[in-house]
């Protein structure tokens, strides 16, 4: 084998080597703590990346947890930023009230991000929220405005729940209310299946489905009339916003959404991923963190 082929592997070995004590190190020094939003629920913050970094908060979406977001926690593009992730009111580790309007009453939700933003210190963040973490953002900028942020991103984003934005799947959001275990559950991994063009791997696939076993009935039911301010707040912002979708999203339908929100702000900006459904950052995570990076950067500039 010649220097120069020994040469290269070397290389690549180091590279390699690299990543993975970087993606081991963002694990590895995550922060746990706990935010009180307004209302008394408890919520579930973690923090990972570079402390003194571009503060990054994810929001995940429905029936999920922060742990959607691994394959960014762990990304060694993304370390250069300070990742913040919460659980969402009645998911993951977050309280779980029982009574329906904390979950119908859209600016609960927008209360908790701000309370996020404020406990944890983070300095103008870019916002990205996942399905109906964009409608947690929508809600935010119409209750605080966009002055305490950087830029926002869409991932696969409730802009309104409407019919001509969301794809009718109106058996599975009954299934997912029943009252009968063995229904319930069906319907949950029925619309975990629906949020991918490419089915993840077993273990995650499992891991999913625990997410949304923990995840409450009573906000299961709730959500679905949820109030989305998007008028009152897309219409208004001024720094700059990401909309990310994949082309074969089965629960929100791409083009209405994306029409919609270019009606409330035409200088939106919009990614379509050929290969992904629901899901983009984790079904071509690796592309999704490149664009992330390249639109924080900008963003932070502009």
């Amino acid at each position: 084998m010649s220097r120069n082929i020994l040469r290269h592997w070397f290389s690549v070995l180091v590279a390699t080597l690299a990543a993975l004590a970087i993606s081991s190190n963002a694990f590895a020094n995550t922060k746990n703590y706990t935010v009180t939003a307004p209302d008394g629920v408890a919520l579930s913050v973690q923090e990972s990346g570079n402390p003194l970094g571009q503060p990054v908060v994810l929001i995940h979406g429905l029936l999920g947890s922060r742990l959607n977001w691994d394959a960014q926690v762990g990304s060694a593009e993304l370390q250069r930023y300070r990742i913040i992730t919460y659980d969402l009111r009645g998911h993951g580790l977050s309280g779980k009230p029982t009574e329906a309007e904390a979950y119908r009453d859209g600016r609960r939700w927008a209360d908790d991000l701000a309370a996020v933003i404020e406990a944890s210190h983070a300095s103008r963040p870019v916002l990205v929220g996942w399905s109906l973490g964009g409608a947690v953002i929508s809600n935010y900028l119409a209750a605080y405005g966009d002055s305490q942020i950087a830029a926002a991103v869409y991932v696969d984003g409730v802009i309104e729940l409407k019919g001509d934005q969301i794809v009718a799947h109106s058996e599975v959001y009954r299934d997912m209310i029943s009252s009968d275990l063995k229904t319930h559950l069906d319907g949950e991994r029925t619309f975990l299946s629906l949020c991918f063009h490419t089915q993840p791997d077993r273990p995650t696939i499992e891991r999913l489905l625990a997410n949304a076993a923990m995840a409450s009935w009573d906000m299961q039911s709730a959500v679905q009339s949820m109030t989305v301010a998007a008028s009152e707040g897309l219409s208004k912002i001024r720094v700059p916003v990401l909309l990310l979708y994949g082309e074969h999203d089965a629960l929100v339908n791409t083009s209405g959404a994306i029409a919609r929100a270019k009606q409330l702000d035409p200088q939106i900006q919009i990614k379509l991923y050929a290969n992904s459904g629901h899901a983009p950052f984790m079904e071509e995570s690796e592309r999704f963190n490149r664009d992330l990076a390249a639109f924080i950067e900008t963003a932070v500039i502009h």
